[in-house]
């Protein structure tokens, strides 16, 4: 099992992504930042071990009616700043309504995935928190804590662009972008997933249809990155136009995360 993978007894797809190689031989510390998904089923022994890790901040990239659905457990007195978003549009979560509406295929759902990402990067919330976890990362003296609904996707990009600032490979980046495929058993859960989908829907969705679903394939983030790049020039251009991450910040952030 990949060491960069901690396994929680209720808090799913959680991981290191720091410890890569960076620039001018530099690396990313290890142990400064975490990924996962949503916290609301955490276990006290969870809530042990994440208080044991000492973080200053934890960027919850939900919509806020997924929060309410799903609230979050925190340690108790749990004291480090907690980034999440206002923004509230009245709509369900889009792949509540994909799954809702469309039949889930193999293909209907790598089309639906690669489609999300191509806007993910441009939604006012991601802009709105993107931009706050960065600002976080320059002045936060200890761990931060990204995570979305199932750690994935919004999660995922959040991560990949972490990683081009600290001038990760992109090789690398790709790789700990597919580790959901490896941290999360996803053809074991596929049968109970199915069942849920085929009571909200009313349509049986295939094993292999719902196992491609909840994974993670390197066309879904090079789809961001490319949409990016049309839109900014380039990741860099995005970072500083779209998210204020101007030279300043990023020169602090790569003093803070990398040695």
């Amino acid at each position: 099992m990949n060491g960069r993978i901690h396994r929680f007894d209720a808090l799913d797809n959680f991981r290191d992504y720091g410890d890569y190689a960076s620039t001018a031989g530099r690396r990313v510390v290890a142990g400064r930042l975490f990924r996962s998904a949503h916290h609301a089923r955490a276990s006290e022994a969870d809530l042990q071990r994440l208080a044991g890790l000492g973080l200053a901040a934890v960027v919850d990239l939900r919509r806020p009616g997924e929060r309410r659905d799903q609230p979050s457990r925190r340690p108790p007195g749990f004291a480090g700043q907690v980034i999440e978003s206002v923004h509230d549009d009245g709509r369900e979560a889009p792949h509540i309504t994909f799954l809702k509406t469309a039949d889930l295929t193999v293909d209907s759902g790598r089309r639906f995935m690669t489609e999300t990402y191509r806007a993910l990067p441009f939604e006012p919330a991601h802009l709105d928190l993107f931009s706050r976890y960065f600002r976080a990362l320059g002045e936060a003296d200890g761990p931060v804590l990204i995570h979305c609904a199932a750690g994935k996707d919004r999660t995922g990009l959040l991560a990949a662009l972490t990683h081009h600032l600290l001038g990760v490979h992109r090789d690398d980046m790709i790789e700990d972008f597919l580790l959901t495929n490896a941290a999360v058993d996803l053809s074991g859960r596929a049968p109970a997933i199915a069942k849920q989908l085929e009571a909200m829907t009313g349509r049986p969705a295939a094993h292999d249809a719902v196992v491609a679903f909840l994974g993670v394939e390197p066309v879904y983030l090079e789809t961001a990155l490319a949409e990016i790049a049309a839109r900014h020039g380039s990741t860099d251009g995005y970072l500083e136009q779209a998210l204020g991450v101007d030279a300043a910040l990023r020169h602090r952030i790569g003093e803070r995360l990398a040695a």
